[in-house]
């Protein structure tokens, strides 16, 4: 049985943590579905980062992130979510039902959405500009590079693939160590020895940026100025999993959440979608995660139809009973529906 709510409890249906695609989309389909749904914020995040927006059918590169996740936030609050700017701190479960805490309260819901992504590991400065020379994703901005200069940052077996990786764009890729030792295998060393990759040892210890802000050289230890029109950091990723852990969901050796095809978790009623699963960390991937488990959501959410053993045990469905959809969600809707002769 279900423990009651307090009355200062705020009652959801679905809560989506984080706002970024995944989770938006997430929240999206769930709202559209009928679920009351709200989302929990704490702002920042990859997306919003974004100087462009790339490889997004329909949305051009002029759309910065933070214009793209407002659009987005905008959407949600048309169809009826609560879209709030808070952190969760915490989230417990309470028999059949998950309470988070949060920097404005507390909210109870039948099933949560954990879409808290990464970060980025960054080098330590002097660096050039995030997303004006300095680069994280390499699916997103590879295209920007063709025929220039570029570096990639870092020592391990990742950075030195995607120095190897860059030659399919140009034919100028430095791989920067900034005075550390490499860590990438034996096998890496020897495929480094045949791509024509420059390893280049010493500090960085200036940059120098164009009127525009955009990444035009940066100097070393050494005194060498090297031109670069942009590059990438590759410093691992740490991933937000507290609230899964705290939970006792599955992990992966790398710190991502474990899921299924849907986003389901080992936790009944936990999903997790986005970055903080593995894949590529690319925005229509978790747009289609979050597609794919706002209608997972649906289906073990929604009313009708029902099953024999609930219909033997409640009798028929009855035109009282009908639609299952939340009054203010339905309001909502009717406002949303085209006019007559549309």
């Amino acid at each position: 049985m279900t423990t009651p709510s307090t009355p200062d409890e705020r009652r959801y249906e679905v809560a989506v943590v984080g706002g970024g695609p995944a989770g938006l989309t997430t929240a999206l389909y769930a709202t559209r579905l009928g679920h009351e749904t709200a989302v929990f914020d704490r702002g920042g995040g990859r997306a919003a980062m974004m100087q462009e927006t790339h490889n997004v059918i329909g949305v051009p590169e002029s759309v910065s992130g933070t214009e793209f996740l407002e659009t987005a936030v905008d959407q949600l609050r048309s169809y009826g979510a609560d879209y709030r700017q808070e952190f969760v701190t915490g989230v417990d479960r309470r028999d059949d039902e998950f309470v988070l805490e949060t920097t404005e309260g507390t909210a109870v819901a039948d099933r949560v959405v954990l879409a808290t992504g990464f970060s980025d590991g960054r080098p330590e400065p002097p660096l050039p500009r995030t997303g004006r020379g300095l680069h994280y994703c390499l699916h997103c901005d590879a295209y920007m590079f063709v025929d220039e200069p570029v570096y990639v940052m870092g020592h391990g077996d990742s950075a030195a693939y995607v120095a190897m990786i860059m030659l399919n764009f140009t034919d100028d890729v430095d791989l920067l160590l900034r005075d550390d030792d490499p860590t990438w295998s034996d096998e890496t060393a020897t495929l480094l020895e045949n791509h024509p990759v420059d390893v280049v040892r010493e500090e960085v210890t200036g940059v120098r940026n164009g009127e525009d802000g955009w990444l035009e050289a940066l100097e070393f230890a050494d005194g060498s100025v090297r031109e670069y029109a942009g590059g990438f950091a590759m410093y691992g990723s740490d991933y937000n999993d507290g609230l899964a852990a705290s939970l006792g969901a599955e992990l992966n050796d790398d710190g991502t959440v474990a899921v299924d095809d849907h986003g389901r978790t080992s936790v009944d009623g936990l999903y997790a979608v986005g970055d903080l699963t593995p894949g590529h960390n690319q925005i229509p991937v978790a747009m289609g995660q979050g597609a794919k488990a706002g209608i997972a959501i649906h289906k073990s959410l929604r009313a009708f139809p029902k099953s024999l053993a609930e219909l033997e045990a409640e009798g028929a469905v009855g035109l009282e009973d009908v639609p299952a959809i939340a009054p203010e969600l339905r309001r909502q809707a009717n406002a949303h529906a085209p006019a007559e002769g549309d």
